[in-house]
Order: C-alpha cells, then structure tokens, then sequence
C-alpha cells in the first residue's frame, strides 16, 4: 500500500472521531457546551489534515487537486477551532461542518496522484506566497460561512413549517446562525478582495498583464460580486433567511468551482 495512501487514511480518519460525536449530540432537547472530549476530538480532527498537509507539501506549493483539499480541509479545522474558542455557538455547526470535510478528506484521497506539479511561477515567490495564503484563508471563511447559511435555511425552514427535528434542534437558532453567516461572508468579501488584488499583482509581475481572464478568475470576481452585494444588501434592507443563504451558497459553490473545481477537471477528469 502506498505509503502517502496510508497518511492520507490517517488524516480522514482524525477527522471520524469528531464527526461521530458531533452526530451523537443530536437529539439532545437542550445541547449544552460540550466539555473536554470533544475539543480533544476537534482538536485531533484539525491536527491530522494540518499535518499531512505540511507533510505533503514539504515547504513547497504543489498544483494537485488532492493538495489543494488538504490545504483547504486543514485550514477550515484551524479557523474553525478559532471561531469555536471566540464565539458561544459555532461548535454546534459541527454536525454540518466536520462529515462535509470528512468527505472532502475521502475525495483527497482518491485523487492523490492524479496530476498536480510543483508551482514555479514567474512572478516574485514573495507575491506568489502572500497570494496562495489569502486564497487559501479565503476558501476556508467561505466555507465555514457556507456552513452558517445552511445552517439558518434549515433553521428558517423548521421554524416556517414549524417542525423542528433533531438536527435542527442540534444546530445554532437562526438568529445565532445569520450573525454567524454574516460576520463570516463579509469577512470573505474583504480577504477575497485582497486575493483578487494580490492575483492581479501576480499576474502583471510574471507576464506583465494586468488581468488574464479564465474560468478561475471569472468564477472568483463573480463569488465576490455575489458576496458583496449579499453584505451591502443585509446592510442596507436586511435581507436575510433563505433569500441570503441561497446567495451565500451560490458564492461558495462559484468560489469552489474556480478554486478546487478548475484544478478536479484538468487534473482528474481530463488527466
């Protein structure tokens, strides 16, 4: 068995622990802050992904899809941590949270080995880096802000019907899950708004062009249109329910086609 197969297993299965205990909350008629078990269990769910991603890089940026995953996967666990310990009500986005990256994790694993290169850009390492890292945080705020907004529909939608089930009742209220989805989308807009100006420096230090459009910058400059005009309608009217998480899960999934989408289609489907 390869041996970055066997590392990659490992990574996926930090992240099982976690996920079951997330699942055995639900349920619960009144779900309590949970104690230390389960921040050992989160913390081992962002240890494994971190590592291997460090282990798998090895200090230098590689082009795969199944890279890319891990990078994104160890970089939502990290913020999420961050955002648990800052804030009374986002570990309960844990049930949504933790099985969506473990599946992440899975698809990883199958794609290791299909395509990917070791980056040497043209541009200055120093712009190439600070570009990736936004890029990289990016993805993560957009993920977990994803998460938040599908967390408030189901919310929404359990309060219109009113029958609230046991994962609605596991999750954070809707108001806690809008402040969360919202504080996370425009923290989104202001570091994908660096990305995009960071991509363009990149861009115009390695070829001398200011803007060369592709499917990874038309998706990216349309995520952001979106989220922006998310924030400033919420600012503005206060729109807000299934109406704002349908348009934060449209800018997630615009974002993920032109981050890890771009990279799954050239390097697995068309590889």
């Amino acid at each position: 068995m390869p041996q970055h197969f066997v590392f990659g297993l490992m990574a996926v299965l930090a992240l099982v622990p976690a996920s079951v205990a997330a699942y055995g909350r639900i349920g619960a008629d009144r779900p309590v802050r949970p104690g230390g078990l389960f921040w050992g269990l989160l913390f081992l769910a962002a240890a494994g992904p971190v590592v291997w991603s460090l282990v798998q890089l090895g200090g230098i940026w590689r082009t795969g899809v199944s890279a890319t995953l891990w990078v994104s996967i160890a970089s939502c666990m990290v913020l999420f941590l961050a955002l648990c310990a800052a804030t009374a009500s986002a570990w309960r986005l844990s049930p949504l949270l933790l099985p969506y990256l473990a599946a992440l994790g899975v698809l990883a694993l199958l794609t290791a080995g299909s395509g990917g290169t070791v980056l040497r850009p043209s541009a200055p390492w120093i712009w190439v880096d600070l570009h990736i890292a936004v890029s990289v945080v990016t993805y993560a705020l957009l993920t977990l802000g994803a998460v938040a907004a599908l967390a408030a529909f189901l919310q929404d939608r359990a309060l219109r019907t009113k029958r609230p089930n046991s994962l609605s009742r596991a999750l954070p209220s809707l108001a806690d899950a809008e402040r969360l989805q919202m504080w996370l989308l425009s923290a989104s807009a202001v570091v994908l708004g660096v990305g995009l100006v960071t991509g363009i420096a990149v861009q115009y230090l390695g070829t001398g062009r200011v803007i060369a459009i592709d499917h990874k910058v038309l998706f990216s400059f349309a995520a952001f249109a979106a989220i922006a005009g998310l924030v400033a309608a919420h600012a503005v009217s206060g729109v807000r329910g299934r109406r704002a998480a349908r348009i934060a899960l449209l800018a997630y999934l615009l974002l993920t086609l032109g981050y890890p989408g771009v990279k799954f289609v050239t390097g697995v489907l068309m590889g």
